[in-house]
């Protein structure tokens, strides 16, 4: 009887040894969108600042309150300068990059250690804002909804 068990453990200890271990990125992706702007986010560990288009983002992002919108999933995350990375951010305008940077940070965050996902999640910081301008319609005056005066008289 003991043998079986033995032969068992063995046949267990084989199969661990067969399945693939988590192998250590070089980096971790994410994507960001807000409106019509996307980000694409690279995270690598240890790797210094951070660059936007090739510039580095406290210049791309000048001001205090974006610096703590793209900050706040590392703080959520409890991973402040923790990582470098490169960010690929194109269309929208400047609100909307800074939204789609930090949504594509919180993304590559949780490519890096699923742990992450639900502060993230419970910070709102996974969830993608759907906002979108809505579309001109035809015959009406200029906007989505602005209709010409009808006269009066």
């Amino acid at each position: 009887m003991p043998r079986k068990t033995e032969s068992k453990v063995v046949e267990e200890e084989k199969v661990k040894a067969q399945e693939p271990t988590p192998e250590k990125k070089e980096w971790y992706e994410g994507t960001g969108r807000r409106k019509t702007a996307v980000a694409r986010v690279r995270l690598y560990l240890n790797k210094g600042d951070i660059t936007v288009n090739e510039k580095p983002i406290n210049q791309y992002f000048p001001n205090q309150t974006a610096k703590k919108a793209y900050d706040e999933p590392f703080r959520v995350a409890d991973r402040l300068d923790r990582f470098g990375g490169s960010i690929k951010v194109s269309g929208g305008g400047p609100e909307a990059q800074l939204e789609a940077v930090a949504h594509g940070i919180a993304n590559a965050l949780v490519n890096y250690d699923a742990a992450l996902r639900p502060p993230l999640s419970q910070a709102g910081l996974l969830t993608r804002d759907s906002r979108m301008k809505e579309r001109r319609k035809y015959g009406l005056a200029g906007k989505a909804r602005k209709r010409k005066q009808s006269p009066k008289r």
